[in-house]
């Protein structure tokens, strides 16, 4: 069945629903488009979490396990040792993105690339995320069929270009990055490690997520800000800065 649309119309002439009906109306498994979605989940109670994924909702589970938010801390510290050293990455944890006209997920984390160094997300006026991050992290528990399923086909079809998938319950980390037939899995070197095709120096120890220490983590973003190809990617992104701000603004 496809998911359910309103007319602009419709929704301005619609009378506001209660916290309690949109809570009901986003149950799990329910169909509608983007908008309609985001007019509902608007009016739900602090706490109440879904997700927009091919026009489904999915009701997130609450409160969260250690199993999930453990590895969780150590994704956003991991990106957030790479873009301290990478002008122009931005780290965006738990962050709604609307990703198309029946896609509204809210990823565990996300490295994207701000719009003047030629990123392809936007902010919107109230503040929304519009556009495919380039680089997104979900972070599987409970939720590995759909984080493998369903929402990697939608971050795939949205245009993501690298898709991180860190399985809580097996201690391991499944790494796509996108090719000329979609998502192809990248395998690591043979020191173990797994690197980032779009962000240079993006290094990955997988132990890091689930070590007692995040010591394997830091010492591979070390290793990583040390190498030629970051020191080339920085650069580059500094030209790309500089050509941004000598084109001509538009005109309101």
């Amino acid at each position: 069945m496809p998911a359910a649309k309103l007319t602009t119309a419709e929704r301005k002439t619609r009378p506001p629903v209660s916290a309690a009906e949109a809570v009901f109306q986003l149950e799990n498994g329910a169909r509608m488009d983007q908008a309609t979605f985001h007019e509902l989940y608007l009016q739900t109670p602090e706490g109440f979490r879904a997700e927009l994924i091919g026009g489904t909702v999915y009701v997130m589970a609450s409160p969260t396990s250690l199993r999930h938010s453990r590895p969780h801390a150590r994704v956003v510290h991991w990106l957030c040792l790479y873009s301290d050293e990478t002008p122009g990455t931005d780290v965006l944890d738990n962050t709604t993105s609307v990703l198309g006209s029946e896609s509204e997920p809210q990823p565990d984390a996300c490295l994207v690339l701000q719009p003047e160094y030629g990123g392809q997300t936007r902010t919107r006026k109230d503040d929304m995320l519009v556009g495919a991050p380039e680089l997104v992290v979900e972070v599987a528990n409970t939720t590995r069929a759909i984080d493998l399923g369903r929402k990697k086909a939608d971050y795939e079809k949205a245009g993501v270009k690298e898709y991180v998938v860190v399985l809580a319950t097996e201690q391991n980390v499944v790494w796509f990055a996108r090719g000329s037939a979609g998502f192809a899995e990248i395998g690591p070197g043979a020191d173990g490690l797994l690197r980032s095709e779009l962000f240079p120096g993006l290094w990955l120890d997988p132990r890091g997520f689930f070590d007692p220490s995040a010591r394997a983590l830091s010492a591979a973003i070390r290793r990583g800000h040390a190498s030629p190809e970051h020191a080339a990617f920085v650069a580059e992104l500094a030209t790309r800065k500089k050509a941004a701000a000598k084109k001509p603004r538009k005109s309101k």
